[in-house]
């Protein structure tokens, strides 16, 4: 009796089988979904760490925008502009992952012959300079009471103006 190959089952299987993440093929376990850092606003809870938090990035803007203009915006880019100050954390430990200051400027330039503005445009990551296994609470902490461009970060390592100087 010849055998029957039943093609829509056996494209099905071979379909099934691709479908499975290969990770899940192998021996070692892997939990899916199970992100070990997230957003700083993700972690924060309590109404004490919120005010912190959104208290030190609201003062950290305030504090570049009185500096730029004697330091980081003379020059060919003069309307430097913090975008977000943002930091990932483990969702379990609470260490910082990093912490990253996005920054934004342009060069516009008017052709006199066409009347057309040439922009060059300019983005900045700069990253805070933290000592590994920071915790976002003894960062808040460093920063509590105090201009946060300025204050020592834990760890000896600077200061978050410092981490602007190698940046723009």
């Amino acid at each position: 009796m010849p055998r029957t190959f039943r093609f829509p089952t056996a494209c099905c299987a071979l379909l099934l089988a691709a479908s499975i993440p290969f990770h899940a093929r192998s021996s070692t376990p892997v939990v899916v979904g199970a992100a070990q850092y997230v957003d700083v606003s993700a972690y924060i809870h309590g109404d004490d760490q919120i005010n912190a938090w959104y208290g030190m990035t609201w003062q950290l803007a305030q504090d570049f925008d009185y500096i730029c203009g004697d330091t980081f915006c003379e020059g060919e880019y003069s309307n430097i502009e913090a975008l977000r100050y943002r930091c990932s954390v483990h969702q379990v430990s609470g260490r910082i992952g990093m912490c990253l200051w996005m920054f934004a400027a342009s060069h516009e330039e008017v052709d006199p012959a066409t009347g057309k503005i040439g922009v060059d445009q300019a983005f900045w990551r700069c990253r805070t300079p933290l000592a590994p296994g920071t915790t976002l609470e003894e960062l808040l902490a460093a920063v509590e009471g105090q201009s946060p461009l300025y204050a020592e970060l834990p760890g000896g390592q600077g200061s978050i103006y410092e981490g602007l100087i190698d940046c723009l």
